[in-house]
């Protein structure tokens, strides 16, 4: 929300001297969010100065230029250049002269150009920082002013002004108005607050009226509620005839809307969007002569459409809550108006429109038609009720006097639904138990009294009864905040809050803990990647073979292309290895931790949608759980480059297989589980480099090296290591920590062993045999070699073993280990026929 301090002037008092930096510091004193201060930047002279003459001149490029004569000044003529061709002689004009700097950093001086020496420039509004209107120069006479030659023109245009930028919280709509920041400021500063909504005057009976003289055909059919919610609470109209549509919108309000954010379109419109800034109410005019019969707000029928005010043809839904009349729609309630009945030129009489509607059912039809407007973020927050009547009587009394009309006693006041407020139970000691500092009963009500509410005494405390234009006061922790807010939060102790007594943390989150340190703690660096992908990049590791897998696509995905929710890590962390290695980083090695997501073939999710602004019941809750697809956690890693840099006297070595090997064992550790790295396939990792990863006998994941194709794909190098566990499967499989082994004090008996394997059977299967046969002795074996070629038949290959014995207790004997390994030789030959190799 943008303020004015002009503005905000009007309806509480600013001390003289009050700075934007003043004013952003007292609103985040009571809970705002200050994001910029917005000034015109013009510095230096600028002037009313009125044309006395021109001459057209056609240049070389094609363009024609105007040499014009300037009076800026008694007796003061400048000569300028000027590109525009909207104004005439003896029209009055804004001249910024040299030495004024224009916003952007643009200085005035004067220079020769087109072959005369321009001594000044005019200025459009956009050249000014005052819109972006950039279509010709500004012309004062057209804007129903006429100022002596030489006036200032920073003061006559505003440009003397500034507004504070606040972020406005979801649960404070009622700071979407001037209005509600001036009540807010006065809460920060003492100052005194004028509320608008009291204290606008009435000018020719345009005010506030109780009974009409004749009743505008209304009608409101609430019934057919969504969700439990009906669509209307507050209906007013008001009719204003003989408006001269033409008349030019004042340079105040102008400026005042420029400075606001909005961008000024025609007196008629630039009236009602200037009372939804003052008031916080939006407020909808009509072309009263294009209206047909009888206006009736409802619900949408199935097929119905209709042209908005941007002149998109929409389909409606039947939730969309619509003003109608004999034709059909003719504006979407609460959100924009329909072309067939908008403001134009030619529009004469007019209907003034202010309701209040409900804030679920707009938020709704605004995003489902992809439309925010001023008017949906003040409903979907919360619109005073109660000031609907008072800005339909501000935006006619406006009408009356800037665009010459006449208010008729003709229009209507529906209140369909009672915005009565219900009284609040606020414990006496309620505030000082939750908030920790004891506030006196003064400080209490006379808090909640400043922020409008109504407090009586109850037997248990008081009775809060909060203001409508405060709909998110529900409760005793909403009314103590206010207190907290108001006094002040540095009232309130620093206290270390005492951790309750529990169980700590689960078995899954320590190893997801553990794991993730153990991968830390060996170099690699946790991301988080993008979890949305294309159904294509999904399948490429949704299964080991490649095929299509089943998917979940997002209904409102942001970007179309990317809207199904990912299969596998793999993916985002490859385009996030490539995001670094493009800039500059070109060594990543990175994992992470996150949910994938996998929906059984054939099996329907979702889930029914239940009401807004309503906490579900744990039935509902359930019925949300159920109708989600399994959703398990996966861990992932990725290494790509060198792990080696080049260097005096050791060559480069790039990350390879072996490191996601590694990487398998540093998890394994970490989780104190065992997984057995075995040859494998994967139809998108490098064959005859990628392994299965077994934990109890199941499959769990992948390791190895990505297809080469693959990682061309996703603008890597081709050899990319790389490897993905099933983390939920893993934690189910933990137990406790791996504690370290005594350290031994007996001498071990080292010895190595070589056999001969079919190609095709697995060295892990290989070892597993050995481990087996030679009994308790074997301390540790490692294959340390793998070769084919001479010496060894074809079709086989030699698996070289480190094995390594000992017992705690004696030194053991060079005979007990060889009778140890002969016991391996003959368990891995039974199983697979190998052979020592000679």
């Amino acid at each position: 929300m943008r303020v004015p301090l002009s503005w905000l002037a009007e309806y509480v008092d600013l001390a003289p001297g009050t700075t934007p930096e003043d004013v952003h510091a007292a609103l985040v004193k009571v809970g705002f969010e200050e994001e910029d201060i917005h000034t015109s930047d013009v510095t230096g002279p600028l002037v009313v100065g009125q044309v006395l003459e021109f001459t057209p001149e056609e240049q070389s490029n094609g363009k024609t230029i105007r040499w014009c004569q300037v009076q800026v000044g008694d007796g003061d003529v400048r000569g300028i250049v000027c590109g525009a061709s909207n104004f005439e002689v003896g029209d009055k004009v804004v001249v910024s002269l040299p030495g004024a700097v224009l916003p952007g950093g643009f200085e005035i001086a004067a220079r020769k150009t087109y072959g005369h020496v321009s001594d000044g420039m005019m200025a459009s509004f956009k050249e000014l920082g005052l819109g972006d209107d950039h279509s010709g120069i500004i012309r004062l006479n057209t804007l129903g002013i006429d100022p002596e030659v030489g006036t200032d023109a920073v003061a006559l245009l505003g440009l003397d002004d500034s507004a504070v930028e606040i972020n406005v919280t979801p649960d404070r709509g009622y700071a979407f108005s001037i209005r509600g920041v001036a009540r807010e400021y006065s809460h920060s500063t003492g100052a005194t607050f004028r509320d608008p909504a009291a204290h606008l005057p009435a000018t020719g009976g345009a005010h506030l009226i109780e009974r009409f003289t004749t009743e505008y055909a209304v009608e409101i059919d609430n019934s057919q509620p969504i969700r439990g919610r009906v669509g209307v609470n507050v209906f007013v109209t008001r009719v204003v005839s003989g408006i001269d549509a033409t008349r030019p919108t004042p340079q105040w309000m102008t400026t005042r809307l420029r400075l606001a954010g909005i961008r000024p379109i025609s007196l008629a419109v630039d009236i009602t969007n200037y009372v939804m800034l003052e008031l916080g109410q939006p407020i909808h005019g009509y072309d009263l002569d294009q209206l047909r019969g009888e206006m009736v707000v409802r619900r949408a029928k199935a097929g119905e459409k209709l042209t908005t005010l941007d002149g998109v043809e929409r389909p409606l839904n039947t939730e969309d809550l619509l003003i109608t009349d004999d034709r059909g729609p003719i504006g979407l309630a609460g959100v924009m108006g329909g072309s067939e009945t908008e403001l134009s030129s030619a529009t004469t009489n007019v209907l003034v429109e202010a309701a209040n509607f409900d804030p679920v059912s707009i938020a709704r039809t605004a995003r489902r038609h992809k439309l925010p407007s001023e008017a949906s973020k003040r409903f979907e927050r919360g619109v005073d009720p109660e000031v609907a009547a008072v800005a339909a009587g501000r935006v006619v009394q406006l009408l009356v006097d800037l665009a010459g009309g006449t208010a008729e006693n003709h229009g209507s006041h529906h209140t369909p639904v009672s915005h009565a407020a219900t009284a609040i139970e606020l414990p006496a000691t309620f505030i000082r138990d939750l908030i920790g500092y004891d506030y006196t009963t003064e400080q209490i009500t006379s808090a909640l009294a400043e922020v409008g509410c109504a407090v009586a005494t109850s037997p248990n405390g008081y009775s809060v009864t909060p203001p409508t234009w405060r709909p998110d006061l529900t409760d005793k922790w909403t009314l103590a905040e206010e207190v907290a807010r108001i006094h002040g939060f540095d009232l309130i102790p620093t206290t270390l809050p005492v951790a309750p007594p529990g169980r700590g943390y689960t078995t899954a989150q320590k190893v997801r803990r553990r794991v993730s340190d153990a991968l830390a703690a060996a170099g690699l660096t946790e991301t988080l990647s993008y979890p949305f992908f294309d159904e294509a990049t999904n399948n490429l590791f949704g299964s080991a073979t490649g095929e299509a897998v089943p998917q979940m696509r997002l209904a409102n995905a942001l970007d179309a292309s990317q809207g199904w929710m990912r299969t596998s890590i793999l993916p985002g962390l490859m385009q996030t290895a490539a995001r670094n290695r493009s800039r500059g980083l070109t060594n990543p090695a990175i994992f992470e931790l996150g949910r994938v997501f996998r929906p059984e073939s054939g099996k329907k999710y979702g889930h029914e949608m239940f009401p807004g602004a309503v906490r579900p019941s744990d039935e509902q809750l359930a019925a949300v759980a159920a109708g989600l697809p399994p959703q398990p956690r996966y861990l992932a890693a990725v290494f790509a480059g060198e792990a080696v840099v080049k260097q005096p006297g050791t060559k480069s070595a790039e990350f390879d297989y072996t490191h996601a090997f590694d990487a398998v064992r540093t998890i394994a550790l970490g989780a104190g589980v065992d997984i057995e790295i075995r040859q494998g396939a994967h139809a998108n990792f490098h064959p005859g480099r990628c392994a299965e990863l077994i934990a109890s006998e199941h499959v769990i994941g992948y390791a190895g090296e990505i297809h080469p194709s693959v990682a061309e794909e996703f603008n890597l190098p081709r050899r990319v290591a790389a490897l993905e566990v099933d983390l939920d499967a893993l934690c189910a499989l933990a137990g406790k920590p791996v504690e370290a082994d005594a350290v031994p004090v007996m001498p071990a008996a080292t010895q190595d062993l070589s056999l001969v394997v079919s190609a095709d059977i697995p060295a892990e299967a290989v070892r597993a045999a050995v481990i087996a046969g030679a009994g308790e002795l074997l301390e540790d074996i490692r294959l340390v070699d793998v070769y084919a070629g001479d010496g060894v038949p074809a079709g086989q290959r030699s698996l070289t073993f480190a094995l390594r014995f000992r017992v705690s207790d004696r030194t053991l004997t060079q005979a007990e280990a060889t009778e140890a390994k002969q016991a391996g030789v003959a368990a891995a030959s039974a199983a697979f026929g190998a052979t020592i190799r000679e």
